[in-house]
């Protein structure tokens, strides 16, 4: 069980209050196979401060109201006195206590995606490498887990597009390649600091990957012009090894 600010509470956003013992048990416990934290929609997520950073728009205060409602009647959170904090309990409360020891977030999205196939991943790796992994489907709904490290590059790796390495060739149209490509992905990895619940956002950086007749082509930004895309050679020679180095 943990504690944090409910939504829209007065101002003093404090990080969520993790009882002793939980993280040195659940890290052990990622060390036996995953551990799956359930799903959520983006509604129930802001309600208790998860990802909220992270997310493209807000929801509406009655669908936040919703979202509330259903916390509350699954007993995932429970209300405390008027103005002080809410508990977050269950397996959400765990998934919330992960997300607030991380400090960097590899935010991938790719097109087009399959039937029940996720649109866009999230990776929060945590210091004992492990990972806090949120996998969002085209309805909005959260998977929440966490995996070992090299586990969730693993499949992450699996879900970006693949095909055979394509030489850097500083002649290539990045635009063009995405615009014909066969699949498509976008990661950044982002590193944040944090003040109370809040997380501010830092330095990123851009990882575009395009699979064209059957080639794998990597491309990121041009230092001197961001808004230009330039060939970019792998780290390692696979695309594991370049999110690893991201991540390093």
């Amino acid at each position: 069980m943990t504690d944090t600010e409910p939504h829209g509470a007065a101002p003093g956003p404090s990080l969520a209050a993790v009882p002793e013992g939980l993280v040195s048990a659940v890290v052990n416990l990622v060390g036996t196979g995953p551990v799956l934290l359930g799903a959520y929609t983006i509604a129930e997520l802001t309600a208790v401060d998860a990802v909220v950073d992270f997310l493209e728009a807000r929801p509406s205060d009655e669908v936040l109201t919703e979202a509330v409602r259903s916390l509350v009647a699954r007993q995932l959170i429970v209300a405390g006195p008027p103005g002080e904090q809410v508990q977050v309990r269950g397996d959400l409360g765990i998934a919330v206590a992960f997300e607030q020891r991380a400090r960097m977030v590899m935010d991938a999205r790719a097109t087009p995606t399959g039937p029940g196939e996720p649109w866009r991943i999230l990776l929060l790796p945590q210091p004992e490498r492990i990972c806090l992994v949120y996998r969002i489907d085209t309805f909005g709904v959260h998977q929440v887990g966490l995996y070992k490290l090299d586990e969730a590059l693993g499949q992450l790796t699996d879900w970006l597009p693949k095909g055979s390495q394509a030489d850097p060739d500083p002649s290539v149209n990045a635009d063009s390649v995405l615009a014909s490509a066969e699949r498509s992905a976008l990661v950044t990895l982002t590193h944040y600091s944090a003040d109370g619940s809040a997380e501010i956002a830092g330095a990123s950086t851009d990882l575009i990957l395009a699979r064209h007749h059957g080639r794998l082509h990597l491309f990121s930004r041009d230092p001197g012009n961001l808004a230009n895309l330039v060939p970019s050679a792998r780290n390692g020679g696979n695309v594991r090894d370049t999110l690893a180095g991201l991540l390093s």
